[in-house]
């Protein structure tokens, strides 16, 4: 028993041809013309065509008579163009109609060429060998387009990885010398998204909240307080009230947050979407609707749309939340001081949707509580000082 080479390359498929025609002294014609360059299968008429054409391996190209009973070649070319399986597959009519309108109408139903009989073989095998090269460039570049849509996707998928990566990395950091815990991140970030969300068809906000801001807020908030990394422990960890030179020095954590994310940015030497909101974050979400916040003293709409929305997020988490130095304040209690800090502290408008949204903010709280150990952890780190 002798085995293959497995260093010989076997020879390529030949292209299949299917031939329809009605006249089996036509079907041996072309199969005798075709059969040492091609694959040939014949059908006899429309139906049986059809069928061939759905199956697989599928024609590569076909010859279609026009003038068969029961369905002509017009009606087969409308069923192959019309489904999604068979539409592709190279059509040329072989018919011994010679009027222009004939051969404008079999073009304009999807073939590729109109050939009249009788044939010349010639002819007949330069026309399949043209639109069978055309074919094969098609496909080669459907392919290739296919190849290059998944390979965007892969790279996306990657640098969104990357970049929640980069997030997490950051905000670790802070986080193990925060006064607050992960779970206020967790917390933060949807509160900010669910904001967002609410407020999308607003009049004021449609034109900014789109899907892909949105998503940016949501991935870009827990850089907000990413400054603080910067801030000694003796005032980031003091369990009492900061005296005023204490409280300068932690409200510089907006600056040296902001300038952390301009310097990644420029290392990147590209624009980055996420780290664009997050600065803005970083910078502005203790700025104030009245202008009494810092750093910068903004006021109105000065304040970027993603710090006010943070602001808000930001405040209620801090009310609802326990501390080692103080206990947490009622959803009712903090909704209150909300409202009351309305055309003060916040966007008047981000208030009310936060007012419509209320239920979902008390849920994601609920759903991200912090632990006793948490607590435990923090005031551990605290004495440790």
């Amino acid at each position: 028993m002798t085995h293959p080479d497995p260093s010989v390359t076997p020879p390529a498929p030949k292209p299949l041809v299917l031939v329809v025609d009605d006249a089996p002294q036509n079907l041996s014609l072309m199969d005798d013309l075709l059969s040492d360059d091609y694959a040939v299968k014949v059908a006899p008429n429309g139906l049986r065509a059809l069928k061939i054409a759905r199956s697989i391996p599928a024609p590569d190209l076909i010859l279609l008579d026009i003038m068969m009973p029961d369905m002509d070649g017009y009606e087969v070319c409308r069923q192959l163009k019309a489904d999604p399986q068979t539409q592709d597959i190279p059509v040329i009519f072989l018919s011994a109609r010679t009027q222009l309108a004939d051969e404008h109408l079999g073009l304009t139903l999807g073939a590729v060429d109109y050939i009249t009989k009788p044939i010349s073989p010639a002819i007949v095998l330069a026309r399949i060998k043209t639109h069978l090269a055309l074919r094969a460039a098609a496909v080669f570049l459907q392919d290739k387009n296919a190849y290059l849509e998944a390979e965007v996707t892969r790279r996306t998928e990657e640098t969104r990885l990357t970049e929640e990566a980069t997030i997490l990395a950051m905000t670790s950091l802070a986080e193990t010398r925060d006064n607050e815990t992960g779970h206020h991140i967790l917390r933060t970030q949807r509160y900010v998204r669910a904001l967002a969300v609410s407020l999308r068809h607003h009049p004021r906000f449609c034109a900014y909240l789109d899907d892909e801001i949105i998503d940016l807020l949501f991935r870009s908030a827990p850089l907000h307080d990413i400054g603080k990394v910067g801030i000694p422990d003796r005032i980031l960890l003091k369990p009492g009230k900061l005296d005023v030179e204490e409280f300068d020095i932690m409200k510089t954590h907006t600056t040296l947050g902001h300038v952390a994310i301009e310097r990644a940015k420029a290392r990147v030497g590209r624009p980055i979407a996420f780290l664009d909101i997050a600065g803005e974050i970083a910078l502005s979400h203790q700025e104030k609707w009245d202008g009494s916040g810092y750093p910068q003293g903004l006021a109105g709409d000065a304040i970027p749309v993603s710090a006010r929305l943070m602001a808000v997020a930001d405040v209620y988490d801090a009310l609802i939340s326990r501390r080692v130095y103080k206990e947490a304040f009622s959803h009712e209690r903090s909704v209150a001081i909300i409202v009351q800090g309305r055309g003060q502290h916040f966007d008047p408008d981000i208030v009310d949707a936060f007012l419509s949204i209320q239920d979902a903010c008390r849920a994601i709280a609920e759903e991200f509580s912090d632990s006793d150990e948490d607590l435990a952890e923090l005031q551990g780190r605290m004495q440790a000082l």
